[in-house]
């Protein structure tokens, strides 16, 4: 990994922090899941993992951390190597499609972060689940807008690194 490319994640994250501590009025709107989306299909899984180390991190000592931190770090880890899988298909994908998949990692953040807190609460996981299915909901359409808005600018800004990268797999 060299400095650019450090460099980029830098910024990323920082986009990614600021963002979330910006829509934390909202619950689970956040932009994080499609930064890493992003970062996933132009900058590679690695790259997606180690942004979603960082971001959950620093968010966290903002927002507050706890036990549920480790599990939106494996949530979000996953979520950055699928989208760095996306990202190893030679063409380029339509951003429609990118959207559909932020809603479904929306909505797959919240069952891994629902599977392990419900034990905390001594509520059955279905209940539990249920209870949160809305703001589940939030996060998939917040995903799919973030998306929709903020890949052909970041796409834009990163477009020598994103040929570079695309035009080398094929």
């Amino acid at each position: 990994m060299n400095i650019y490319k450090i460099t980029l994640l830098a910024l990323l994250a920082a986009l990614a922090i600021v963002g979330r501590v910006s829509f934390a009025f909202l619950p689970n709107v956040q932009p994080v899941t499609a930064v890493i989306i992003i970062c996933g299909l132009i900058l590679g899984p690695l790259s997606a993992a180690l942004l979603a180390i960082l971001t959950t991190f620093l968010s966290n000592m903002i927002l507050g951390t706890g036990i549920w931190t480790l599990w939106q770090i494996i949530s979000w880890i996953i979520i950055g190597l699928l989208s760095g899988l996306l990202g190893k298909i030679p063409k380029k994908i339509p951003v429609i499609l990118l959207a559909v998949f932020g809603v479904f990692s929306g909505y797959f953040y919240g069952l891994i972060v629902s599977l392990t807190n419900y034990q905390i609460t001594g509520q059955n996981f279905y209940v539990y689940y249920l209870a949160g299915l809305p703001f589940d909901t939030y996060h998939a359409i917040g995903n799919a807008i973030f998306i929709l808005v903020m890949y052909p600018i970041i796409y834009h800004f990163l477009k020598k690194y994103a040929k570079e990268r695309f035009e080398l797999q094929r």
